[in-house]
Order: C-alpha cells, then structure tokens, then sequence
C-alpha cells in the first residue's frame, strides 16, 4: 500500500498557483493523470502556452509541493506543451484562448491590482465619454460579488429576454448595460463558487444580446482570480486598461495586474493613474493627497501609454451616487474633460493598431 492517495496528490497541486494568476492548476485542468507507484509519483500535464518560463515555474512548484508529502520517493512531472488556439484579434499564453463576439469591435477589460482605487467610477465615466464620441457602447458589470454600475447609473431595472432565451441589456443613457445588481435586491449578496462564477460571466459576455458596438467595456473585479481567467478564456480582448492610484501600495498591486494580462497575451493599453490630485476649490491649489508621479513612473515602466491623471472631484463622487455619471451630467467639469481626452487618446490607439 503506497503511503499517499492520489487525493492527496491533488491536495498537494493545488497549493501551486498558475504563473499570474491566482488560480491553481489544479482546478485549472492542467492535471491530466497521476500515477503511484510505491512511494514514486508520474504527474501527467498538459498545457497550452508558447512562453517557455510558464511550464518550467509549474514544474519546478509542483516538485517542491510534492517534496512536502511524507514517504515521497521519485516525482515525475511530464508536460506536454501545444501552442495555444489562435484567434483573428487576440492569442493567449493561458490554458485557453477567448474569441470574439459578433457585432462587437473592441473588447476592453478595465482592470485593477486592489480595490478601493475606483476603478468603476472609472469604466463608467469612460464608457460614457466614448459614447459622447458618438461611438456605440456597452459596458457589462464583471464584478459578481460586489456590482455596481447599477447604482452609478441610477437604475435596478430587471433585464428582459427575448424568445431565444438571450438576455436584452438595460439602456441608460445611451449605453447598453448588464450587471449582476440587476438580477439581486439590493441586500441581497451573490453567494457564488468557482463553476457559477464562471457560468455567469459567460452569460453576461455571451448570452446578452449586446448588439452592435464600437467598444464593449468590461469592469472588472479587483485582483487576479476567478472572473479574470473566466473572461480571457470566453472572449477576445483588445486590450485592457489598468487603473491605480499615485501611492505605491496601489502601483504594487497594479504591477500583478498588468503581469496577469501579459501571462495571456493582452495587450495592456495603458494606465489610468485616477484619484491624483484634490485641487481646492476655494483658493485652487493643487494637493497630492496619495503621492504624485506614480502612474507616469509605472507606466514608463511598463512602457505603456499613461491615458489620463483624474483628479478627487467632490461632484465627481455626487454624481455617482445620485446614478448619473459625471461625463452625463457636467460634461464641463474638470474630471469629465480629462475622461473625454482619455477616450479619445483610446480611440486612437485602438484605430491605429487595427489598421495596421
């Protein structure tokens, strides 16, 4: 009788996390077989990546983790590597690769490292600024746990289906809108594990009669979990922006962020550095609450473009809460021009790389 089960294995695997993510390969579906034999171990792999760091830092985390298991003798980890599926407006380095939606342009993931760096108040005002371009815009609500675009847009209307079962978006304002907040009471939490966080978010992407758009903008949770890995693996991503705050604990989490997206191929459009100066309105000076400079100095680095500084703006925070997004009704205010500079250096961007 061999001293582990191959439960026990599998516990082991799991505690090794795929490269950029915070998911294990286990529940990953990296782990094809494992075999025992006395006290040795063959663990049986496949994976779907053309970045050769990715099966080497599995290999050597899924040693170590075995290592631990007491009376381990021999460990064996076999990987087979194919190159990963092609799509025509994106790849991916991940275990899958998403594809496009019909009738929809630009896919954009509006991101963050953490949260609290308001990052929705961000995707909405964008998402708002880009339809003032005159562009046709949705903006789907990827945060299951926590939605709020609901209340940012001043509506719990309940979404209605057509007799194809496909779900009709809310409009307000001229945007097609989906969020979990639609389904739930306001108290009401969505209580959800790993397989219905991933069914819901291939719904929101792919059961909702979105239409034709410019730009579908995707707001999405905070950190490198579940609803991220779900996303890049149902559609194809143009890009994805990442929004921080000047402080360095911000820039650190945003830094994970942009290596999640780098891991799957996404191109990063570029930083939104949000929250970066509270300019007094009573005398006009300019104060750097969190810092100044870290978004341009993290942008640098990452050598992506830096779309936009947007100030603390008191009007900005109202408007949120009365669920009429600054860039709809100030359109004059400070915050709502940067967003409107912001869409139209992204609407560039997006121009110039599909055209060439």
């Amino acid at each position: 009788m061999p001293a582990f089960t191959e439960e026990q294995v599998r516990v082991q695997l799991s505690q090794v996390k795929y490269p950029g993510f915070s998911r294990d390969i286990v529940s990953f579906g990296l782990v094809k077989g494992i075999r025992i034999e006395g006290a040795d171990v063959v663990v049986q792999m496949a994976l779907a990546t053309n970045d050769p760091q990715v099966p080497q830092t599995i290999k050597a985390g899924s040693e170590a983790a075995l290592a631990q298991l007491e009376g381990i003798g021999q460990v064996q980890v076999r990987i087979d590597i194919h190159a990963p599926p092609q799509t025509p407006t994106a790849s991916s380095s991940g275990p899958m690769a998403g594809t496009a939606i019909d009738g929809i342009k630009h896919i954009i993931a509006v991101a963050s490292g953490k949260g609290g760096v308001g990052k929705s108040t961000v995707a909405a005002n964008l998402a708002m600024a880009l339809q003032a371009s005159g562009a046709a815009v949705g903006l789907c609500d990827c945060d299951l746990y926590g939605p709020s675009i609901g209340l940012m847009f001043g509506t719990n209307e309940r979404p209605m289906a057509t007799e194809e079962s496909r779900i009709l978006p809310v409009e307000r304002y001229g945007l097609k809108l989906m969020s979990m907040g639609f389904l739930l009471d306001d108290s009401a939490p969505a209580i959800l594990r790993g397989p219905m966080v991933t069914k819901y978010t291939q719904q929101f992407l792919r059961q909702v009669e979105w239409g034709t758009l410019d730009y579908l903008l995707l707001d999405l949770p905070p950190g490198t979990g579940d609803i991220q890995l779900t996303i890049v693996q149902t559609v194809a991503l143009a890009g994805a922006i990442i929004v921080t705050t000047p402080q360095e604990v911000a820039l650190i989490d945003a830094r994970k962020a942009s290596t999640m997206f780098a891991k799957v191929n996404v191109p990063i459009l570029g930083l939104i550095e949000n929250m970066s100066y509270f300019q007094c309105p009573s005398d006009g000076k300019r104060y750097d609450i969190f810092g100044s400079g870290g978004g341009a100095r993290e942008a640098a680095r990452l050598k992506v473009p830096l779309l936009g500084e947007v100030p603390i703006d008191i009007p900005t925070r109202e408007a949120g809460d009365r669920g009429r997004p600054i860039v709809a009704g100030e359109p004059d205010n400070p915050v709502a021009r940067e967003f409107g500079k912001i869409a139209q250096s992204l609407a560039l961007q997006l121009a110039t790389s599909s055209a060439g």
